[in-house]
């Protein structure tokens, strides 16, 4: 049985390879971890940047259209369940996120928070082009910067930490 488990894990670990599989494997990745299960992208954007550096704009690129897509699935999510269970009984929790307006979704990047913000965008009913607009912008400038900075860490650091393991 540990044989039929492995052989499907491993076809899935190599369909993922970043070499052979690069950008592809960035926007499903970019895609899931903007959703409500738990992933991080930028150590996958980071290292196919570092394998590839000439497709630093296209990585880019590509993970802010895959993290956006999964912000909009989040909003989706919210509407469908406002629609789903309460209706019309609005919490004052809210109510200042619904002062800020889709602006506050440009902080959908934010670890731990920016997953349900987009979700609560959707509860709230929030105008879709303008909260899917402020998603991208804030993870556009999350990738860019995150990205950036950690290509100005010199490779004998990265070197360092990869020999503690």
């Amino acid at each position: 049985m540990e044989a039929a488990f492995s052989s499907p894990l491993t076809s899935a670990l190599n369909w993922f390879a970043l070499p052979e599989h690069g950008l592809s494997s960035i926007f499903v990745v970019a895609f899931v971890s903007a959703t409500l299960l738990p992933l991080g992208s930028e150590p996958a954007v980071f290292g196919f940047v570092k394998l590839n550096p000439g497709l630093f704009w296209a990585t880019i690129a590509v993970a802010t259209v895959g993290n956006t897509l999964g912000g909009i699935v989040d909003y989706w999510l919210g509407y469908g369940a406002h629609e789903a269970l309460a209706r019309g009984k609005e919490t004052r929790y809210w109510k200042w996120f619904r002062a800020l307006g889709p602006k506050a979704l440009f902080f959908a990047w934010l670890p731990g928070v920016g997953d349900p913000l987009c979700t609560v965008a959707g509860w709230l009913r929030m105008p879709f082009w303008p909260s899917a607009g402020w998603m991208a912008l804030g993870k556009l400038t999350r990738y860019s910067l995150t990205t950036a900075a950690l290509l100005w860490v010199p490779d004998a650091w990265w070197q360092s930490i990869a020999s503690l393991f």
